[in-house]
């Protein structure tokens, strides 16, 4: 089961950070964590995924250099770090995880854990 947490509201050019905690039994070291984001009447759009075990990580066009992904496996929570927010990062963010790396990383379809959304607004 995986929770999400962290959106609020922030001004052009703010930061925010989203916490993605993994219960139950689910240890996510072994799983690939994903955050996707829904902007208003849009579809839902990866934004930045942590592969399990060899660390990489991948991130859409549009956010590489301002969002960061990672994870403590501590406390079984991955992070997502926006800094320099614009408008266009409006959106209802989601993470969501699966067992094992997919070469199809970026499609919604192939994952099957979702936490539910946190709303993330910015104001310009």
């Amino acid at each position: 089961q995986l929770q999400a947490s962290g959106g609020g509201l922030v001004q052009t050019g703010g930061s925010l950070s989203l916490s993605c905690v993994a219960s139950g039994r689910d240890d996510i070291r072994s799983y690939t964590v994903v955050w996707f984001r829904q902007p208003p009447g849009n579809d839902r759009e990866f934004v930045a995924a942590s592969r399990e075990s060899s660390g990489m990580k991948y991130y859409s066009d549009s956010v590489k250099g301002r969002f960061t992904i990672s994870r403590d496996t501590a406390k079984n929570t991955v992070y997502l770090q926006m800094n320099n927010l614009k408008a266009e990062d409006t959106a209802v963010y989601h993470c969501a995880a699966r067992r094992y790396f997919h070469l199809r990383y970026w499609s919604p379809d192939e994952y099957y854990y979702w936490g539910q959304g946190t709303q993330v607004t910015v104001s310009s």
